[in-house]
């Protein structure tokens, strides 16, 4: 089992390259993939997210990308001559405004300017760069799913210890239920006797006491938590198990709401309300799953 939160961090480092990539995932419906990346990296976004696929199934995740290339090659440095032409078009009109001033544009003037010469990074990433961010990537997302998985596997203990304090509600409720409709007989019988000093129409209890008894009669509801309890366990078992869980978790609680509706016991009214406080926190902690 996996959480959907977590961190993970790859490194590579060799011949002149270093690159780091760090990955942070949250909780998402579905999995979505934010890559904040150099712009030589643009060409390769979509590698990126088809290897985070291969990993993760749900989640958003960050990717941050920093890399330093120190290797000894020709570094594509081009004259942006828009830009110097508009720098000495600005030296011109000041000259012009200001006589006084000396003109001392010269060559080490101009390289210092901003733009006025920069590096040609448009043609994005070689392939020696793109295989160091495919083995940090890798690395990283290697991390991010061992720590989803440790996360993950605590909050499967969580959820098992809660799962076992619903059954024990269940239970508690199925052995109390019997005993209902019996106690309102009981009690009918007590009320009507009070009433009438002794006179009892014992047929009438008895139709009033099954029509109870079939009103608030809650075995259907019992037999299928008894299920969904089961299959909870058996879902639990699977790597990805956020989804199914999410939807047991809404039968858990159409169940809960049915037996709180039939309920005309105090004692059986409160196990089901405390059952429905262990479904909701349930049900807020598999917000966090895969």
């Amino acid at each position: 089992m996996f959480s959907m939160t977590g961190y993970g961090k790859g490194e590579y480092s060799a011949d002149g390259l270093s690159l780091t990539v760090e990955m942070k995932s949250v909780n998402n419906r579905y999995l979505d993939v934010a890559i904040k990346s150099p712009r030589i990296f643009l060409c390769a976004e979509e590698r990126i997210r088809a290897a985070v696929r291969k990993h993760l199934s749900r989640g958003h995740v960050d990717v941050f990308v920093g890399y330093t290339d120190k290797r000894d090659k020709e570094s594509p440095y081009f004259v942006d001559w828009n830009v110097v032409r508009g720098y000495m078009q600005a030296a011109d009109a000041i000259a012009t405004e200001y006589p006084a001033l000396p003109k001392d544009v010269g060559l080490s003037f101009l390289l210092r300017l901003p733009d006025a010469v920069r590096t040609d990074d448009t043609e994005g990433a070689d392939e020696a760069l793109l295989d160091a961010l495919g083995i940090a990537c890798e690395r990283a997302l290697i991390a991010l799913t061992q720590m989803r998985r440790i996360e993950g596997e605590r909050l499967k203990g969580d959820l098992l210890a809660r799962m076992d304090t619903i059954a024990q509600l269940r239970d508690k409720i199925a052995l109390r239920a019997p005993s209902v409709a019996e106690e309102y007989r009981k009690k009918l019988t007590d009320r009507i006797t009070e009433y009438l000093s002794g006179k009892v129409d014992e047929t009438r209890i008895l139709t009033e006491a099954a029509v109870f008894a079939d009103k608030c009669n809650i075995d259907e509801e019992l037999t299928r938590l008894k299920s969904h309890i089961e299959q909870f366990h058996a879902i639990c078992t699977e790597e990805q198990a956020g989804r199914k869980l999410d939807f047991l978790v809404q039968e858990f609680n159409r169940e809960c709401n049915t037996i709180c509706s039939k309920s005309c016991d105090k004692e059986v009214t409160t196990l089901a309300l405390a059952m429905k406080n262990e479904i909701e926190k349930i049900r807020e902690q598999i917000q966090n799953l895969e």
